[in-house]
């Protein structure tokens, strides 16, 4: 989709991303070695009481599910940022659902423009857990 044909405020609902206790292992071992994720006893001495899963692959588990959305196509040329707040912990088994909405709308030239793109990730009680700001260049109508 063109910059020209994005609306603000549109939403784009996010299909369910089950966090799995062996990929959320995994992942920690591999990326985020540190005890509160990937040492159960040691987890249960924290304020948590369980292991949680790493941040970023809570994000990446949500953000895989937005992708196949592919609301922009052809049209994205590439990622400008990102920045990622983390409200509640994420827990093996948790499922995250969510919404992606255009926040802002933004034209650099003749050929692309901007897109900013908040997520709004929540568990299945509910509670939102994580927000994402993401801004894409995306191309212009010629």
């Amino acid at each position: 989709m063109y910059f020209d044909d994005i609306k603000l405020n549109t939403e784009i609902e996010i299909a369910p991303a089950v966090i799995e206790k062996q990929r959320m292992l995994d992942f920690a071992r591999l990326y985020d070695n540190i005890p509160l994720h990937t040492d159960e006893e040691y987890a249960k001495t924290t304020p948590f009481g369980k292991l949680i899963a790493p941040g970023v692959m809570s994000f990446m588990s949500v953000w895989a599910k937005y992708l196949e959305v592919d609301i922009f196509g052809e049209e994205l040329l590439a990622g400008k940022s990102t920045k990622i707040e983390w409200h509640k912990p994420v827990f093996a088994d948790d499922v995250l659902t969510g919404k992606a909405v255009v926040t802002k709308l933004v034209e650099r030239n003749a050929k692309n423009g901007l897109v900013e793109i908040t997520i709004y990730a929540y568990n299945q009680e509910g509670d939102l857990v994580l927000t994402d700001v993401t801004e894409a260049i995306v191309k212009r109508r010629r």
